[in-house]
């Protein structure tokens, strides 16, 4: 859902003439003199291309004649960053439609409605006329409540990820859920400090959710990604619980890694030259390691040892976001060719 950021009221042509006219001399002066209340202001966050509600937000009626299960609503406060998206970007009124899902149960709705609850000294049941701001409450019937089993967007990558530093991973966390993973690995490695593991995110599992959840919002999806946290990864991989999740059977094991000169081209490819599994789904399991790469030889050794099969996207060492987005949009491609 793309947003639009407040304009000045002053016209771009009319800026430019201004320029021109005092000459390249008083650019400076006129950018430093630009008043105020004419600034452009950054974009409000806008995410929300499915509302998503905790199961423990829901409440439910009685059922009434004719109805199979009883009615589930939500009630948000006039606070919530739901309820402001809803009347300052979305100017919803009395009985609109939107889509709403719930993300532990894993089901959803197309047609979902609003209903505005005034509060205080507001008695229009819509957005405030000229701010915007939501006259109250906000309730939301969630109609026709069905299970998320779209076949055709089956999550087929798992990630296995080098823990970044926390704030690239709390920027992280949407973009991955956006794309969708089936299962969420991060881990320990030699070039991850091991304070990395201290972070709010994982002393507040409701954070790291939430960023979650920003990203499915945005992708209109309701499956929260498997997250486990494994600080020794040598152990990992050695496990039982390693072999069960990801069985070679059932997945291509990938390790992702900058290309060096020294490389062997016969052991290093691209992620679109995969072979896998005959006569099965095609599933990866995607193994990003630090920014400058997996330690070479001990780490990409171990991986090799494990049944990883080696891919680059080239010689340039990529910020881990960078890779990550790049190697989850290539695998998420590959799993859904035929």
């Amino acid at each position: 859902m793309n947003c639009c950021s407040h304009r000045p009221s002053i016209t771009i042509p009319i800026i430019i003439a201004i320029m021109i006219l005092c000459g390249r001399r008083f650019v400076t002066s006129f950018v430093v003199l630009y008043p105020r209340s004419l600034q452009f202001h950054s974009t409000t966050k806008c995410y929300l291309n499915r509302f998503l509600f905790d199961p423990s937000e829901v409440v439910s009626n009685a059922t009434t004649d004719g109805e199979e299960q009883p009615s589930r609503k939500v009630i948000l406060p006039k606070e919530d960053y739901r309820t402001i998206h809803a009347s300052k970007i979305l100017g919803l009124h009395n009985g609109d439609t939107i889509r709403a899902g719930l993300v532990t149960e894993e089901v959803w709705t197309d047609s979902a409605t609003i209903q505005w609850l005034p509060e205080g000294k507001v008695n229009k049941a819509e957005p405030l006329p000229k701010s915007g701001n939501p006259p109250g409450s906000l309730q939301i019937d969630l109609h026709n409540l069905q299970p998320s089993l779209d076949t055709t967007d089956d999550l087929r990558v798992s990630l296995l990820l080098a823990l970044p530093r926390p704030l690239q991973l709390g920027r992280m966390l949407p973009m991955i859920a956006q794309l969708g993973v089936e299962h969420l690995i991060l881990c320990g490695a030699q070039k991850v400090p091991k304070d990395y593991f201290g972070s709010h995110l994982f002393r507040e599992p409701h954070s790291l959710q939430n960023k979650l959840i920003e990203g499915l919002c945005q992708a209109g999806d309701v499956r929260l990604p498997q997250v486990q946290l494994q600080k020794n990864l040598r152990r990992f991989l050695a496990s039982s619980e390693f072999e069960s999740l990801f069985p070679r059977e059932d997945y291509v094991r990938v390790l992702a890694h900058p290309q060096r000169d020294d490389d062997n081209a016969a052991t290093v490819s691209r992620i679109t030259s995969l072979q896998f599994p005959p006569d099965r789904p095609k599933r990866i399991l995607l193994a990003v390691g630090p920014e400058g790469g997996w330690e070479e030889p001990v780490e990409l050794d171990r991986f090799h040892q494990h049944g990883f099969q080696q891919v680059t996207l080239g010689k340039r060492v990529l910020r881990s976001d960078v890779a990550v987005v790049s190697l989850l949009s290539l695998a998420n491609e590959v799993c859904r060719e035929e």
